[in-house]
């Protein structure tokens, strides 16, 4: 008598972090089970974090981002990776998927037995004047980074105007800034990093101009000036900007355009509803990473965040329980970290526009410091700013900006929040001290000392 379970088919809509983390997962607890992916692009299992130092060439090769490719996801661990497949639309009431095969441009259902959707989020833009030219950029796959590649190798462009102020905004501007190009960043808002509060924004943004980087904040973007459908400038509220290239850093949106119709609840931003063990509201559907919600475990409020640690993380969840384990994913506190040339800049948790929102009564300061002992040689300059409830001291959020060995300080602040610590909290912590490695008060501590004071 044969007593063997028939697992379900599990099928994949998206080959990146959060996508493959899951399948390997699956894989690996479930060696017979059926698994197949589908990804539109030609790459699985890459990093996207690493894209502008491929573009800077710091990193050499475009194999150097690639963890698994897809002959390797096949081969070794029989996982069925169809690249070049897009899903179109999802049918849960059948259980099946619509496919396009893009290669021969034909379409396709597919059915399954249980379905994640981990799709990402994509470069934003305003319908604009101009937007589909040649030479405009999003950067959020790795297709999208090496057709920037390309053209600076092949094209030669002199000048590059980035839109927008955020993360992959400043990390383009590293980049471009090395292959020798003339930057421009415009930015809608009073200062760079929207995640920032604006005395810190603007500590960055002083930052950018002393770089020889062209910055005009208050300035939204109006369209762009083409000729013979390539890019030659950009049109701002107040100016017109020369423009061999545009680079897009305007955000990220979840993609989940496709699931019109399926009766998978969405929330903020369109990003995927879904529990703590990443099930969305219909059964036997799951979604992980850049396209689904996420709960913040300061405001407990559900957010959506764009990181690949979250990416990864969820992924992982997700996998462990298609395999029949039990696991959650808690939620984040937003922890980020961002280099420009020599400038380090990191947050976590909640600005004090976030706070004001909440109506959360808090109390904040900032102090500047050293990254080593003053006396040190290589000791550079500190800026950290911490946020703490009025009443009780609990910490609520903190941003740091400084240089080598500012930014990672941000993990101890991450730490304090995920665990609800206080001010005196961290104070109190034995972290480690030597003079190449920090003062014999951490700036962090140092922050928390002058901060109680108001408590």
């Amino acid at each position: 008598m044969n007593n063997k379970i028939t697992l379900p088919k599990l099928v994949v809509i998206g080959g990146d972090a959060a996508g493959m983390s899951a399948a390997s997962k699956v894989r690996r607890e479930q060696p017979e089970r059926e698994i197949l992916v589908f990804e539109k692009s030609r790459y699985t299992s890459y990093s996207a974090c690493g894209i502008p130092y491929f573009i800077s060439e710091t990193v050499p090769e475009v194999e150097d981002l690639i963890v698994r490719s897809p002959e390797e996801f096949r081969n070794k661990y029989n996982i069925d990776v169809k690249t070049l497949h897009e899903v179109t639309a999802v049918d849960t009431e059948n259980k099946r998927v619509k496919v396009l095969d893009i290669g021969n441009q034909t379409e396709f259902w597919e059915d399954y037995g249980q379905l994640l959707i981990a799709t990402g989020a994509k470069a934003y833009c305003p319908d604009v004047e101009g937007y589909g030219a040649e030479g405009i950029f999003g950067v959020s796959t790795l297709k999208s980074g090496i057709k920037v590649e390309n053209f600076i190798e092949y094209k030669k462009p002199k000048t590059a105007v980035i839109v927008g102020g955020g993360y992959i905004g400043l990390e383009m501007a590293e980049a471009l800034l090395i292959r020798g190009l003339k930057v421009t960043i415009i930015n809608r808002g009073s200062h760079v990093m929207n995640t920032l509060d604006p005395d810190m924004g603007n500590k960055i943004s002083e930052a950018i101009r002393s770089l020889d980087i062209t910055l005009y904040c208050n300035e939204g973007l109006k369209r762009f000036k083409t000729e013979d459908g390539k890019v030659t400038g950009v049109i701002s509220d107040n100016r017109e900007i020369e423009a061999d290239m545009v680079i897009l850093g305007m955000g990220s949106s979840p993609n989940t355009g496709f699931l019109k119709g399926s009766g998978i609840a969405l929330g903020v931003k369109d990003a995927i509803k879904v529990n703590g063990r990443m099930q969305t509201n219909i059964e036997d559907v799951y979604a992980a990473g850049d396209c689904t919600e996420t709960l913040d475990l300061v405001s407990k409020k559900h957010t959506h965040i764009a990181l690949g640690t979250i990416a990864n993380k969820t992924g992982l969840v997700v996998g462990s329980n298609l395999a029949g384990e039990n696991i959650t994913f808690p939620g984040a506190v937003g922890t980020a970290v961002c280099k420009l040339c020599k400038y380090e800049v990191a947050r976590t948790g909640l600005r004090e526009r976030d706070l004001e929102k909440l109506e959360i009564e808090y109390v904040a300061a900032s102090i500047n410091s050293k990254t080593r002992a003053h006396y040190y040689p290589g000791a550079k300059d500190i800026t950290v700013k911490l946020l703490a409830e009025k009443n009780s001291g609990r910490l609520l959020g903190g941003q740091i900006i400084g240089e080598e060995g500012a930014a990672k300080r941000i993990d101890v602040i991450a730490t304090a929040l995920t665990y609800n610590l206080t001010l005196q909290n961290i104070i109190d912590l034995d972290l480690s001290y030597a003079p190449p490695f920090s003062p014999v008060w951490d700036p962090v501590q140092t922050a928390a000392r002058h901060l109680i004071k108001q408590i």
